[in-house]
C-alpha cells in the first residue's frame, strides 16, 4: 500500500469515528427508524461501490494525474501558474465540476433515477454521505477521470480533492447538533451539516438547493442557496415521499430503486409547491 493510499484511509477512518462519535455525543435530530438497519444497508452499498470502483477501474485518479504530469496533458500544464496556485486552483476546479455533477443529477430524469438512493435515506448522519448506487458511483468516477484528464491538475491537488470531499461529505451529513452561531460563520467556508440537511428535504424545492459538498460558494454564486428548511430542523421530513416506508428502502430494494415506476416529482423539472406554506403534520 503506498503513502497516498494510506494517507487516505487514515483521514477516511479518522473523520468517519469522529463525526460518528459526535453523532452519539450530541444528534441534531431524534431518529425515525432503526439506526443499526439503516447502517446495514449503508454499509454494504458503500462496500459494494467500493468493490464496483476496484474491479472496473484499473487505475486511479490519482494515477491518472500521474500520466498527465509525464506527458503534459490538460489545461494546467499551459498555463505555467506556481504550484501553489495550481493545487488551489485545482481544487476548486474540481470541487465546481461535482457541484455541476450534482445538479445535473438532479436536472436529469435518468439520473436522477440513480441519485435517488442517496435521497431515499429516511434519516441522515455520517453514513448517508457515502451512500450512492452502484451505477451512479461509476458514473461520477468518469466524470471524475475526464476532469482530471482535461484539467492535468497536480497529484496533490487531486489528493487534497479527493481527501476533503470525502471529509466533507461525512461531515456534512452528519447529523450533529452545531450552534448556530458558530454554523453561521462555518458555512462561509464550508458546507455545514445544517446547510445540507436542507437538500435532504422531502419538499421538492428544498431539495432542488444546497447542491455543494465541500464549498458553500457555488450554490450562493448560481441562486441554488437555501439558509433553512422552512419547518426547522426538527420538524422537517428527510426522504422522498414515494419511498418514506422503511420496507421501501430495504437493501435489495433500493438496489432496484432505479429500475421501478416511482421516481417521485423532484427533477428540476418539478418545482413544486413553496416550503414556507407548509405546516408540520399534528399528531
Amino acid at each position: 500500500m503506498d503513502y497516498n493510499t494510506r494517507l487516505r484511509i487514515i483521514f477516511f477512518f479518522g473523520i468517519l469515528i469522529l463525526v460518528a462519535g459526535y453523532e452519539f455525543i450530541s444528534p441534531k435530530r431524534r431518529l425515525s427508524v432503526s439506526k443499526a438497519g439503516r447502517w446495514g444497508n449503508n454499509l454494504t452499498i458503500i462496500f459494494l461501490n467500493s468493490l464496483t470502483v476496484r474491479l472496473l477501474f484499473p487505475i486511479t485518479a490519482l494515477s491518472l494525474a500521474a500520466a498527465a504530469a509525464r506527458h503534459n496533458w490538460g489545461l494546467f500544464h499551459y498555463l505555467n501558474l506556481p504550484l501553489w496556485a495550481e493545487i488551489i486552483f485545482a481544487i476548486l476546479l474540481l470541487d465546481l465540476i461535482i457541484y455541476l455533477q450534482h445538479l445535473m443529477f438532479h436536472a436529469t430524469p435518468l439520473l436522477w433515477r440513480l441519485h435517488m438512493v442517496h435521497h431515499a435515506d429516511l434519516d441522515i448522519d455520517v453514513t448517508t454521505g457515502l451512500r450512492f448506487h452502484p451505477i451512479e458511483i461509476i458514473i461520477s468516477m468518469l466524470i471524475k477521470m475526464a476532469a482530471v484528464a482535461a484539467l492535468g491538475p497536480p497529484i496533490s491537488a487531486v489528493l487534497a480533492f479527493e481527501i476533503i470531499l470525502n471529509g466533507t461529505a461525512m461531515f456534512n451529513h452528519g447529523n450533529i447538533s452545531l450552534p448556530r452561531s458558530f454554523d453561521r460563520l462555518l458555512r462561509l467556508l464550508v458546507v455545514t451539516p445544517d446547510m445540507h440537511r436542507v437538500h435532504h428535504s422531502v419538499s421538492i424545492r428544498e431539495t432542488n438547493s444546497n447542491f455543494g459538498f465541500s464549498f458553500p460558494w457555488w450554490d450562493r454564486i448560481f441562486g441554488t442557496y437555501r439558509s433553512q428548511p422552512a419547518l426547522g430542523h426538527q420538524d422537517m421530513s428527510i426522504g422522498i415521499a414515494p419511498f418514506r416506508a422503511p420496507e421501501a428502502v430495504t437493501l435489495p430494494r433500493l438496489l432496484i430503486m432505479p429500475f421501478g415506476n416511482k421516481m417521485g416529482r423532484y427533477s428540476l423539472r418539478h418545482i413544486g409547491a413553496d416550503p414556507r406554506k407548509m405546516r408540520p403534520k399534528r399528531a
